[in-house]
């Protein structure tokens, strides 16, 4: 079917939030909640596709408003005409009117458009994610709950909460404070003996503290440590993967293919924590997985407390490539409400993947309005 993008529109939607998690905290002033940037395609025909966007800026340097500019004032524009299904000349318009940094400009805000676009051209083809890459996959993501707390002794509280929901895997947030974070661990692992334990620092580390940790979490049973160290500090990856005390999980450090292929190459990881939202998209994140299932390396399935269509997104994408590991899609634990006609529910710690054409979830656009 011949056709072109007619129309991009941006629609802001704070989610209500539950519970401590530190990326959600100020600046002062700002709107409370979770904010994210809806984005809805029109082709000239009269077929529509959702996006949406996960600004952190906790995270990462993108907000509500660099998301909402840059689509409505520079990315729209040059992409209005052209063939939703060109990727390639979609890909190369948006490099060209927001440059490279080290990696991709502003993947977090591309992610959306890249949803919309896959949704779009989904419902167009009237195939699922799954069918669409002629994969079978599972139909059902385990979650983890993600342990972030600011005392030891609310410890046991939030792995209690977490139990009672139905999970029996756990994500804990670490460092700076090695001593903190290992008695945490061991209350977890006391608490939930059986479940996936992963730890994440999010490159709080300093290279000598990651050294002298990462054996005594082997010890605990921790079976992978996610970005230890800044993103920056490659030799200090080097020497982490020598020591080999365990797996060592890339996440922040990893936007494109480009530099998973260099940090491959040198040795520095043993495999990616995949975020759809962090690496400008679906279309780039399933080739991450791609390159790193013929590496031999392992994926593990990540996201920015992403609500609605990004968390379809990921569902379809974990489910699609048969993901192995309970994976941190966290938004049911720390999120409330929804845009969606049909809201995601957790159930014994799993969420169901979508099934419909595109990202298989229709939206409810008078709740957009309400937020």
């Amino acid at each position: 079917m011949k056709t072109a993008i007619a129309r991009i529109e941006t629609f802001p939607v704070h989610y209500a939030t539950a519970g401590y998690f530190r990326f959600f905290e100020g600046p002062k002033g700002r709107p409370s909640g979770r904010p994210s940037v809806m984005v809805k395609i029109t082709d000239e025909n009269g077929f529509v596709g959702w996006g949406q966007c996960v600004p952190s800026h906790r995270w990462s340097y993108e907000t509500l408003e660099t998301v909402e500019t840059t689509i409505e004032k520079y990315l729209a524009p040059e992409l209005v005409g052209l063939d939703p299904f060109d990727d390639p000349a979609i890909q190369a318009t948006m490099k060209s009117v927001v440059a490279n940094s080290f990696s991709t400009g502003q993947p977090i805000c591309k992610a959306g458009v890249d949803l919309a676009l896959f949704d779009l051209t989904g419902k167009m083809l009237g195939q699922s994610a799954a069918q669409r890459w002629k994969r079978k996959g599972r139909d059902k993501i385990a979650l983890s709950w993600t342990v972030n707390v600011r005392s030891l002794e609310e410890a046991e509280s939030v792995v209690a909460q977490g139990l009672a929901r139905g999970y029996r895997n756990f994500n804990v947030k670490v460092a700076p404070d090695p001593k903190f974070d290992l008695e945490l661990c061991r209350i977890v692992k006391r608490l939930a003996p059986d479940g996936f334990l992963w730890v994440d620092a999010n490159g709080g580390y300093d290279e000598a503290t990651a050294l002298a940790v990462a054996p005594k979490f082997a010890d605990l049973g921790v079976p992978v440590l996610e970005q230890p160290l800044p993103a920056n500090r490659l030799t200090g990856y080097q020497k982490l993967k020598r020591q080999g005390a365990l797996p060592i999980i890339m996440d922040e450090g990893i936007v494109s293919c480009v530099e998973l292929e260099e940090f491959i190459k040198l040795d520095l990881l043993d495999g990616v924590a995949i975020k759809v939202a962090r690496c400008g998209g679906i279309t780039e994140a399933r080739r991450q997985i791609e390159m790193v299932m013929d590496a031999g390396l392992m994926f593990l399935g990540s996201g920015l407390t992403d609500p609605d269509v990004s968390l379809a997104a990921s569902l379809a994408l974990f489910g699609a490539y048969d993901l192995k590991y309970a994976a941190a899609l966290n938004a049911p634990q720390f999120l409330e409400g929804s845009v969606l006609k049909e809201p995601f529910c957790a159930t014994g710690g799993e969420l169901v993947v979508p099934v419909g054409n595109g990202l298989g979830v229709e939206i409810e656009e008078a709740e957009l309005q309400s937020r």
